[in-house]
Formats: C-alpha cells, sequence, structure tokens
C-alpha cells in the first residue's frame, strides 16, 4: 500500500473503474468509441471496456431491468473551448453553453454538460487560462 493511503479510508486512492448502464450496446459501443474517441480495450458478457489514461470505463446491459444514469463522467477538458465545437460536429448535443463554476488569478474551471445515447450525464471539464 502506498504512503499515500490512509489505513480505512479511500483518501488516496485511485479511481480505477465506473461503470454506465446501456440499453444497446452497438449504439453505445459506436458513441463511446466512434464519437468520443475512447479506446475500446476489450468487451465480454454484455460489457465493454474502454481506457480513460488508466481508469476503465465499463459500459454494460448487467443492469438491464434499471434505468442509466446515476453517475456523472467528467471528462478531463483544458481544451473545452475547441473540443466542445469538435465534439458538436460529431452529432454531441450540448444540454446549454459551457459554465464557468471557479475563477482563479490565472485560470477559469468550466463545465459543459451533454449525455450519451441512453441519456446518462457527461460533462467536459477544464481549466482555462484566463
Amino acid at each position: 500500500m502506498s504512503e499515500s493511503h490512509e489505513p480505512g479510508t479511500l483518501k488516496g486512492r485511485k479511481l480505477v473503474q465506473v461503470a454506465l448502464t446501456t440499453r444497446d450496446m452497438e449504439r453505445s459501443k459506436r458513441y463511446y468509441r466512434d464519437v468520443l474517441g475512447l479506446p475500446l480495450l476489450f468487451e465480454a458478457g454484455g460489457m465493454m471496456f474502454f481506457d480513460l489514461q488508466g481508469t476503465r470505463l465499463l459500459i454494460g446491459t448487467e443492469n438491464p431491468g434499471h434505468s442509466p444514469g446515476g453517475s456523472v463522467l467528467y471528462f478531463d477538458a483544458p481544451d473545452i473551448d475547441r473540443l466542445a465545437p469538435a465534439l458538436e460536429e460529431k452529432g454531441v448535443e450540448f444540454l446549454g453553453p459551457a459554465r464557468v463554476v471557479q475563477r482563479i488569478d490565472t485560470h477559469e474551471l468550466k463545465i459543459r454538460a451533454f449525455r450519451d445515447p441512453d441519456g446518462n450525464p457527461l460533462e467536459l471539464m477544464g481549466m482555462v487560462p484566463r
């Protein structure tokens, strides 16, 4: 265990996987791989695994009776002002303009929300120079 871990807590631990439910595996595969450009690691038993710089994103149907949602994925996007228009060109529909949620002397923290084809909430989030 690393020195930065606090025994009995999650402090200092890296998030290794996030899971979202889908109603349509092929549609989700096209969206996350082709539209958002995430590398597909592998598929197994009604699940797909994508790589987000060492954190796995599981998209699957293991809870087919439940509605998607409940989690929000935030994608690191310091280039949000260039990335959002590029995603819009690929069919991503944002829920509104980018919002500034924090300002410091040199940067602004901007977020911009959108949804995947199953309605799961996603957001771009980036510290942008002022």
